[in-house]
């Protein structure tokens, strides 16, 4: 696909731009609507058909679990493996749509491993993510970011309370999620692993604060993410912080996310995902 196209899909999900105004840069670049509409197609997410861990899987438990927020009772989809096992626990942060069928995907490969899988709903103050996509990453933006931080660390307690929980916690984000794994990282000296996918990294932060075992995946063509990478590491390697960054090349943002065909690279998930899971298995077994 024209890396035109999936550089304006970029911008509309990551900006104040309109359905509107995104069809009609849409139509200027393929040309007219019937291309523009194809284009589309492979770009949105098609949820159906890329789940890979069946829900009510025969060896995994799912619920919706509840705890304490910052001024709301949050919500979210808890999965784990059948049994009595202590194991370590996994926050799983989504994108800037909410708890899509997607990450809910997410949260169930994560169970599937072994761990405590907990995906939060971000937008539990709204009465959860909604089904329009456009009205989730709307919601998104009238969050207030403090709380919401503050809601992920009180998932994070959550987890390390629960009887099934060895007391490791980790975190795995994806876009706005990896921004917030990020900043979980940051503020959570409890927080054992952190893992951010093609995240923006925190600005003007005392990154010495980190006691998480951190790992970066960026994808070479996301330039808008990568713009602040280097900085990061380089603050990152003064801090002597325990870190892995990864550079996928020839891949977009969004890489892992097998419900966006045009941007989604089998090769590139497949690699991170293993090493995502060696981390985990290295720092909450």
């Amino acid at each position: 696909m024209d890396q035109r196209i999936i550089n304006l899909f970029d911008e509309y999900t990551h900006s104040p731009l309109t359905r509107k105004e995104f069809m009609e840069r849409l139509m200027k670049i393929t040309g007219g609507a019937a291309l523009a509409t194809a284009a589309l197609a492979v770009l949105e997410p098609g949820y159906a058909n890329a789940a890979t861990v069946p829900v009510q899987a025969g060896n995994l438990t799912e619920e919706t679990v509840s705890w304490p927020g910052d001024g709301t009772t949050m919500q979210g989809y808890l999965v784990h493996p059948k049994g009595k096992k202590k194991r370590g626990a996994v926050v799983v942060i989504h994108e800037n749509r909410g708890l899509t069928p997607h990450i809910k995907d997410v949260t169930r490969r994560v169970a599937q491993a072994g761990y405590l899988a907990l995906g939060v709903d971000a937008l539990s103050q709204f009465g959860g993510t909604p089904t329009d996509e456009d009205q989730g990453r709307t919601l998104i933006g009238q969050l207030d970011a403090q709380k919401t931080l503050n809601n992920y660390l009180a998932a994070l307690t959550y987890l390390r309370q629960r009887p099934d929980s060895n007391g490791k916690t980790g975190c795995v984000g994806f876009c706005w999620g990896g921004a917030m794994a990020n900043r979980l990282a940051l503020s959570d000296p409890k927080l054992n692993a952190a893992v951010a996918y093609y995240g923006t990294q925190p600005k003007d932060a005392d990154v010495s604060q980190i006691k998480a075992h951190l790992m970066l995946h960026y994808a070479a063509l996301d330039e808008r993410v990568n713009a602040g990478a280097a900085a990061y590491e380089a603050a990152l390697k003064a801090a002597n912080a325990k870190y892995q960054q990864f550079m996928y090349e020839g891949v977009n943002h969004a890489f892992n996310n097998d419900s966006s065909p045009a941007r989604y690279n089998a090769e590139a998930a497949k690699l991170a995902w293993e090493r995502t899971l060696g981390l985990f298995k290295k720092e909450l077994s």
